[in-house]
């Protein structure tokens, strides 16, 4: 079980195995060089030594390499973890963030780097998130979109990323969508032409973006459907034809 570059210490020193503090382990073959180390550079034999020795993690959570801290903080026992959230580098502390009770965890929602916030916002209670959705990262707001109750999605119509803005259209409860049909980025309103109510359709039926209008024919009444078998487009035309023949099946040779 090797492979990987040669097995070098985090400082790409030589590896003493008889000084290691883990020596005793290597007659069991819970551990060798080039295979399964914790103090290792390369960060699949860390991950392997630990997924060997789980019970060596709680020592080797203040190692010098951020690695090993990060590997062992994955399988250490979790009422260790919490001075990780202090820890100088971002990866050890997402562990800690994405390990640790939400109430402990909670006191990293302002942390610095984006890796622990979006540890974060995929794992904190949706309670939680508020802070989230005002992040500087758009990232993280749309994780947080994914998974905030909907109610709250309103304050996010507005975002100037139009990905979380399509999140938004997908999610948010219908009476806010007539808000977002006017939306400048043309799959925000494909997702409101999708789910907005289908009164409020025609109004979409003349956009200039031709995805919005085939979400529209795929969900018209009889009227609107045939008035979009005069669309400009083909695959629109198609979707027309095709709803035409759902609604009346019997009907559909007639509906050009």
């Amino acid at each position: 079980m090797s492979g990987g570059p040669d097995p070098v210490d985090w400082q790409g020193q030589a590896l003493d195995c008889a000084t290691c503090r883990f020596a005793p382990l290597l007659a069991g073959r819970q551990c060798g060089q080039g295979w399964a180390c914790a103090f290792d550079r390369y960060a699949p034999r860390i991950a392997r030594f630990f997924m060997l020795n789980p019970d060596a993690a709680n020592a080797c959570l203040d190692a010098p390499y951020h690695e090993t801290r990060a590997q062992a903080a994955r399988v250490a026992n979790v009422f260790r973890l919490k001075p990780l959230l202090n820890d100088p580098d971002p990866g050890v502390r997402a562990v800690a963030a994405l390990r640790l009770p939400a109430a402990q965890a909670r006191a990293a929602l302002g942390d610095p780097d984006r890796e622990v916030r979006i540890a974060l916002a995929w794992r904190m209670p949706l309670t939680d998130l508020m802070p989230l959705l005002r992040d500087e990262d758009a990232y993280v707001r749309q994780i947080a979109a994914h998974r905030v109750d909907p109610g709250v999605l309103p304050i996010l119509m507005h975002d100037p990323d139009p990905e979380i803005r399509v999140i938004v259209a997908r999610r948010i409860a219908p009476r806010w969508l007539d808000t977002m049909r006017a939306d400048p980025e043309p799959l925000v309103r494909r997702a409101v032409a999708a789910r907005i109510n289908t009164v409020a359709l025609p109004v979409l039926a003349d956009d200039p973006d031709l995805r919005v209008r085939h979400a529209v024919a795929e969900r018209a009444d009889a009227a609107l459907a045939r008035r979009l078998l005069r669309d400009p487009e083909p695959p629109v035309r198609d979707a027309a034809s095709e709803r035409l023949a759902e609604l009346d099946p019997k009907g559909s040779a007639d509906v050009h």
